[in-house]
């Protein structure tokens, strides 16, 4: 893999050779993130001090676009060596708050172009979403949060970034299909099955019209599951949006009720959103996944892996 900073002068600066990295996809919240080591010497410490931006790159495609948090300069026994670390796009929105607000009928359009294109984020698609009753941006949320809850409430998906930083405020459409099987050269896999946090009940209340609907996890219960949320929602939520915050809420606590992690060795195998047909049978694992997450790492002594985090969600 090959890496670049950008200067807040908008200088590029092509880093050496790589000793270390790795690069972090999830496509949302928690952030992609990244980590590069290489030799350093005195003439990158002016544009290592000015680095805003981070450019991976491999086989000429680009794997992420975020911003430099931060960096560090060592010596030690293998000399000279700097790391410079910092993550996707997604940070931009989440380390600014809003500045309270309320929009009566608001368009996804108007939510971008107040709350995410500020910050030198462009989007690759926008769904057609309106909102059906008044949005509320709280004191103190982060334009994240103020982006997310709109396409959550009135379009019934959460947005995502692709790996050049570009914003996806649409339908995740379907990624691409990986099989993985015992021809493969799996290094590690781990089975794990919580069932701490998965919802029962969600009771979505409107205290404006003292209205409430009661969403259940029949599937849970069933299994002697009790975990109940109660959520109170802006005034004159309507039934659909007042439904789907509930069924939302459940369906997120159980997806994170079963996660599988492999490592394999390579680099950028598969990406969030994909899905990954399994098969595993000594593991007792058969079927079709979502990629959460996807950890790419690198080092010379123990060259190129990838671990993958499945939850439930394939087709």
């Amino acid at each position: 893999m090959k890496a670049q900073i950008i200067t807040c002068t908008h200088r590029v600066l092509e880093l050496p050779a790589l000793l270390e990295w790795n690069v972090v996809h999830t496509g949302g919240v928690p952030c992609d993130s990244f980590s590069v080591t290489f030799f350093y010497d005195a003439s990158m410490a002016e544009p290592l001090h000015l680095a805003a931006g981070f450019t991976a790159m491999e086989n000429g495609q680009v794997m992420l676009r975020g911003i430099v948090d931060e960096y560090t300069v060592d010596l030690g026994t293998d000399g000279l060596t700097a790391t410079v670390c910092g993550r996707g796009y997604a940070a931009r929105l989440l380390d600014n708050e809003s500045r309270p607000m309320t929009y009566a009928s608001a368009t996804l359009e108007e939510i971008l172009r107040n709350h995410v294109t500020p910050y030198g984020i462009t989007a690759a698609r926008v769904a057609s979403v309106r909102a059906l009753s008044p949005y509320t941006v709280a004191s103190g949320t982060s334009q994240w949060k103020a982006l997310e809850g709109f396409c959550r409430a009135y379009g019934g998906f959460t947005p995502t970034f692709q790996r050049d930083g570009r914003l996806v405020a649409a339908p995740a459409g379907t990624g691409r299909r990986v099989r993985i099987d015992e021809g493969n050269a799996v290094l590690s896999c781990r089975l794990r099955e919580d069932h701490y946090g998965v919802l029962t009940e969600v009771l979505v209340i409107d205290k404006t019209r003292n209205a409430f609907y009661s969403v259940k996890n029949n599937d849970m219960l069933s299994r002697g599951g009790q975990c109940r949320r109660v959520v109170c929602t802006p005034g004159q939520s309507t039934w659909d949006a007042m439904r789907y915050t509930g069924e939302y809420q459940i369906a997120q606590s159980a997806r994170e009720e079963l996660s599988i992690v492999l490592t394999l060795p390579g680099s950028f195998l598969a990406f969030p959103g994909d899905e990954v047909e399994l098969s595993l049978a000594h593991m007792g694992l058969t079927g079709v996944y979502r990629v959460a997450q996807a950890d790419n790492r690198f080092s010379l002594s123990g060259g190129a892996t990838v671990e993958l985090t499945l939850e439930r969600g394939g087709a």
